[in-house]
């Protein structure tokens, strides 16, 4: 579903990613570890077209968006939900008219029409009835679901995670998690999550890979990451890097 082949970018002068392998599998959840600012999200940005690589490819079901101008990129795009790290929420809006805001932008449905899908999709994260409520009348893990609501709303073919659970407190988090699981069997989507919630990752990974120095250093599933010999695999999980890996900060 989504290949990122020997990537490669550098911004003033610095190597982020240098040369990332990477294949998701269809109706597959992968989750990228990786130290924070090693280049996590300047993957995820590639996937959806918000950089391009200096070179290499990516391809979504076999099309390479890297030689792609605006136009052929956005149809692409509609086959994204993305849900990003802090819900980004218009604050303007009522939470219905967040959710109905990609349907209102495709200019293909009625008012009627979006008001049912919208009610489905809050339904769906556990948050039927609340459409007039404001971003500010909810809390920190309402504002997620809301946002994972509008992400799925277009019923997309590939969704998003940006450290979805980031902020949340263990309960809050344990229901992301298991929203996102939900989200797989329900849609039959393929997800692509950046996390740095260890824990969660082995339980809801389909495949897991770790970024690190600007390569994937390994993908494969839980077991055999969590098992790895590799250094710094065996540290970051246990949270144990020390100054061993200090030279990356």
């Amino acid at each position: 579903m989504i290949k990122l082949i020997e990537i490669k970018k550098a911004f003033k002068g610095q190597q982020v990613l240098d040369g990332i392998n990477l294949h998701c599998r269809k109706g597959e959840i992968t989750v990228l570890l990786g130290r924070s600012g090693g280049g996590k999200s300047v993957s995820l940005k590639h996937i959806i077209g918000l950089l391009k690589p200096d070179s290499g490819q990516v391809l979504i079901e076999d099309e390479d968006i890297t030689k792609m101008d605006s136009v052929k990129i956005n149809r692409v795009r509609k086959k994204f939900g993305m849900l990003f790290q802090d819900g980004a929420l218009f604050d303007s809006m009522t939470v219905g008219e967040n959710v109905g805001f990609p349907l209102k932008e495709s200019r293909k449905y009625t008012r009627a029409e979006i008001e049912v899908k919208v009610r489905e999709s809050l339904a769906e994260v556990g948050l039927y009835g609340i459409e007039q409520k404001m971003p500010s009348e909810l809390s920190g893990g309402m504002r997620k679901r809301a946002a994972l609501a509008r992400s799925i709303v277009l019923r997309p073919s590939i969704i998003l995670y940006d450290e979805p659970t980031t902020g949340l407190d263990p309960i809050m988090t344990d229901s992301i998690n298991n929203l996102i699981l939900q989200m797989q069997k329900n849609l039959g989507c393929t997800s692509f999550i950046i996390s740095h919630d260890i824990e969660a990752t082995f339980r809801i990974a389909d495949q897991v890979a770790v970024l690190y120095r600007g390569k994937i250093i390994m993908a494969g599933k839980s077991d055999e990451v969590r098992n790895s010999d590799h250094p710094f695999i065996h540290a970051f999980i246990r949270g144990e890097e020390g100054e061993k890996f200090a030279e990356d900060n």
